[in-house]
């Protein structure tokens, strides 16, 4: 073995055990997983606990236990498990639980797929059971996932797609066990991979998670010269095509992060290899750099930035406009129509059409009809789906009061789909069908979900002009001036100054907009959306609006919050 160079002036010493690393295959690690009421320690609690005990790639034991609620669980949430009331009722308390858990886990090595929402709880539960908090060592399967799987393997980091990728012999289906032994499965491919890259210690997990090239760290000059302030930055190739887009309070701080271990997501290592160059626009405050950056990446399409690039996908759902309109998804509307979106895709506009047309019996055929030229029906209206406007069981009047509530539902009140999709999910979850209710849940609470982003974009796009006011944190004031949806004009009053000359200022200097035909007639909606968010933030003040904000009182924006996750 070979001395490990010592401090300066002192002996060297021998390498031990603990310098070369603890090896995976001797360590013990048990792997949980919970199910809960909800997403915070604070206020929901643990209803499940699975964990499995392996060493070398051998299963040592499994624990599972349903844990007894002090208050009912959110159907919800019951929907999405398989896990009620009546079963947690004669299930033991946590108080039993928690110590049967520490017990088993004891000495080993902690693994969760997102392991900060477990452990948080874990660590609440012995803290509620007047147990000291054990100062568990602990791995993330997400964490690892990151660094070594591609988006090409497998589309996101979920805990089904990497049991997919890996071949896990259990399906995770929000069950404690089942996915606990699913990312069992998860981390030993992960391992296997880490392996061939000659990481097989436990301390050669976290090194390599943290790991930064030589020729990464040469490049930290690329942020020298860099504002400090909020603003954008786009790191250019040696042709000085954009490669990715960013923004930040501090430009100069952000960048040189890039430069560091702080950096974990793979590509950026990548991004910054390729970099030869970093530009950087300053900003008066964050949501305009907020604002540019969503510009630019739609512009541009930076390779390494994966969202916004392709707004020009969204995809709509409207009412055609003839006699007997239907559903048709499209990529775009104009002024006039009855519309429901934008949808990010074509998948996610089908599921709020089946939705809508659970609930509004709409005709499904795609020929144009003439109630002069009768057709023969199709099956939907044997099953009561469908009207049948097509031979003139229902005329033309009949089947716009079928077309009135369709409009309702899209831009008004979803009731009607709420109703009727919440009725569905009853009836699955007395048959204990529960996995067909989760995905009736989902889709309904996707179409609420776009309803409201619709009534939100409509209301703020319909304003000719809006100047807001948001607090900074040394008591001054960053200025908005937004027109139909438009960021176009910026400030930032300091502490102490008198702000109404800025806000006359920031009107007079303000972008001309001409709005265009659609929802969005002057901005990205991404754009529009983002502005809404900061409107929406605690103390933002209204300092002036041209015409007036609102949306229903009974809309969809009230319907969606009870499906907020």
């Amino acid at each position: 073995m070979c001395p490990v160079p010592a401090r300066s002036g002192a002996a060297p010493r021998q390498a031990s055990l603990a310098d070369l690393g603890r090896p995976l295959s001797d360590l013990t690690f048990v792997v949980v997983d919970l199910e809960t009421t909800g997403g915070s320690p604070a206020t929901s609690e643990i209803t499940e606990i699975g964990a499995v005990k392996v060493r070398g790639g051998q299963v040592l034991g499994e624990m599972s236990s349903l844990v007894r609620a002090s208050t009912p669980i959110p159907p919800v949430v019951s929907v999405l498990t398989g896990i009620t009331d009546s079963m947690l009722a004669t299930a033991p308390t946590l108080d039993e639980v928690v110590p049967t858990f520490l017990e088993f886990s004891r000495g080993a090595v902690l693994v969760a797929h997102n392991a900060a929402f477990d452990l948080g709880f874990l660590r609440a539960a012995a803290q509620a059971c007047g147990y000291p908090v054990p100062a568990w060592e602990h791995l993330d399967t997400v964490l690892i996932a990151r660094r070594v799987v591609t988006r090409d393997e497998a589309p996101n980091c979920r805990l089904a797609s990497l049991a997919t990728l890996f071949g896990s012999p259990t399906e995770p289906n929000h069950r404690a066990l089942a996915d606990a032994r699913a990312t069992v499965a998860v981390l030993h491919g992960l391992f296997e991979r880490l392996g061939n890259l000659g990481v097989t210690t436990l301390e050669d997990v976290r090194e390599y998670s943290a790991r930064v090239s030589p020729a990464q760290r040469r490049k930290r000059h690329l942020a020298d010269d860099l504002p400090t302030g909020p603003g954008v930055y786009v790191f250019r190739d040696g042709a000085d095509r954009p490669l990715y887009v960013g923004t930040s309070r501090s430009v100069r701080s952000r960048v040189r992060t890039y430069f560091t271990a702080s950096e974990p997501r793979s590509r950026m290592a990548q991004m910054v290899a390729l970099a030869e160059r970093v530009d950087a626009i300053g900003c008066a405050h964050a949501l305009e750099a907020e604002v540019r950056e969503l510009r630019l990446i739609a512009e541009h399409k930076p390779p390494f930035n994966r969202r916004s690039r392709h707004p020009e996908r969204a995809v709509y759902l409207r009412l055609t406009d003839e006699l007997f309109p239907r559903l048709s998804r499209v990529r775009s509307v104009g002024d006039g129509v009855t519309y429901l979106g934008p949808f990010g895709s074509t998948q996610a506009a089908q599921e709020a059409e089946i939705a809508l047309l659970a609930a509004v019996p709409l005709r499904q055929c795609s020929a144009r009809l003439s109630p002069s030229r009768p057709t023969a029906a199709c099956a939907l209206a044997e099953l009561g789906r469908c009207g049948a406007p097509c031979d003139g069981r229902q005329g033309v009047a009949e089947y716009a009061e079928v077309v009135g509530a369709a409009r309702e539902a899209m831009s008004g009140d979803p009731g009607a789909v709420q109703e009727s999709l919440e009725a569905h999910i009853a009836r699955l979850a007395a048959e204990q069908r529960y996995e067909q209710a989760a995905e009736v849940r989902d889709r309904l609470a996707g179409y609420l979900r776009t309803a409201a982003r619709r009534q939100r974009l409509a209301a703020l796009t319909g304003i000719p002009e809006m100047v807001a006011a948001a607090p900074t944190a040394d008591a001054g004031w960053d200025l908005s001036v937004i027109r139909h949806g438009r960021l176009v004009s910026a400030a930032t009053v300091a502490r102490g100054v008198d702000p109404r000359p800025w806000v006359d200022a920031v009107v007079a200097t303000a972008e001309t907009v001409r709005p265009a035909p659609g929802p969005t007639p002057c901005a990205l909606v991404e754009e529009t959306e983002r502005i809404g968010r900061w409107l929406a933030a605690p103390g933002v003040r209204l300092v002036r609006l041209e015409g007036e904000w609102s949306w229903p009182a009974q809309g969809a924006i009230r319907a969606a919050l009870r499906y907020a996750t």
